[in-house]
């Protein structure tokens, strides 16, 4: 495939290296018949596909072929106009993101969406926000046991840093870092939700070569390592080929294709989409 389907031979050379079998389970997420409009645009039309427990779930497409919409429907922001969606074996009603959250379901964004003004540690502290327990007013007296939850979080922020070896920046602000750097911060902040579902929207977007090699492997060190189920956009077609088990093919807001990178690879429907009428 070329035109939208980018590729980067160096990043391809460190993903193609062989990976430990990956542990899949039963299914996390169902989205059934989803469908989404924005006035007479069909942004989604009737999608339905699963992702299972311990996968790298590669949904890709042409611009504009509602990938990040998905994104925007799993994690609440968007409410779809028909479908269902079933999350650890229940139906959700509709939901804000931070009820999303609260489940077990943390992204990034595909352009970066962090606290300029705000270290790189206090950046991905903002990721435990759901997993704190104590009132406002305790946390304004930082005292007592307050304080000692804080600590508790800190230790696990900490964690994320050293995982993705960030310490040196652990005090800077997060506008004064370059922009790979960013990218990894806001992984950080994700990763600090202890998420079940990990939404990725284009994390190495803009990256030169060197900088998605360390992105691609981190990827694949937070599903190894911590188990964490992902859902990954990304235009990089060797990449995300290399280090997906499974991948969703959108077209126009319709499903074209769904299997494996080899099946998904050699489906016509998928090469016509890529090479075919150019999309806005």
């Amino acid at each position: 495939m070329t035109g939208s389907a980018t590729t980067d031979a160096t990043a391809k050379q460190v993903v193609a290296a062989p990976q430990p079998e990956r542990k899949i389970g039963g299914v996390l997420l169902r989205l059934e018949d989803i469908s989404l409009h924005f006035g007479g645009v069909k942004a989604l039309d009737h999608v339905s596909f699963e992702i299972l427990e311990g996968e790298i779930r590669g949904i890709i497409g042409p611009n504009g072929a509602g990938k990040s919409s998905m994104l925007n429907v799993i994690n609440g922001f968007y409410h779809p106009d028909e479908g269902t969606i079933t999350f650890k074996g229940e139906t959700r009603p509709e939901m804000r993101p931070d009820e999303t959250a609260r489940q077990g379901i943390a992204r990034t964004f595909q352009n970066i969406a962090l606290f300029r003004g705000m270290t790189t540690l206090d950046n991905i502290m903002t990721g435990r926000n759901t997993k704190m327990h104590r009132n406002f007013l305790w946390q304004a007296l930082h005292f007592g046991p307050a304080k000692n939850e804080e600590l508790e979080h800190r230790l696990v922020v900490e964690k994320v840093i050293d995982f993705l070896e960030i310490e040196a920046i652990r005090k800077v602000p997060a506008g004064r870092l370059p922009y790979g750097l960013q990218k990894r911060v806001e992984l950080g902040r994700a990763l600090a939700a202890e998420p079940d579902l990990l939404l990725l929207d284009e994390p190495m977007a803009g990256m030169n070569s060197e900088e998605k090699e360390d992105m691609c492997r981190f990827i694949l060190d937070v599903n190894d390592e911590f188990g964490t189920t992902i859902a990954l956009i990304e235009h990089d077609m060797s990449v995300v080929m290399d280090i997906s088990d499974r991948v969703v093919v959108l077209d126009y807001g319709r499903k074209i294709a769904d299997g494996t990178p080899d099946e998904v690879r050699d489906n016509q429907e998928v090469i016509d989409a890529y090479l075919g009428a150019q999309h806005d």
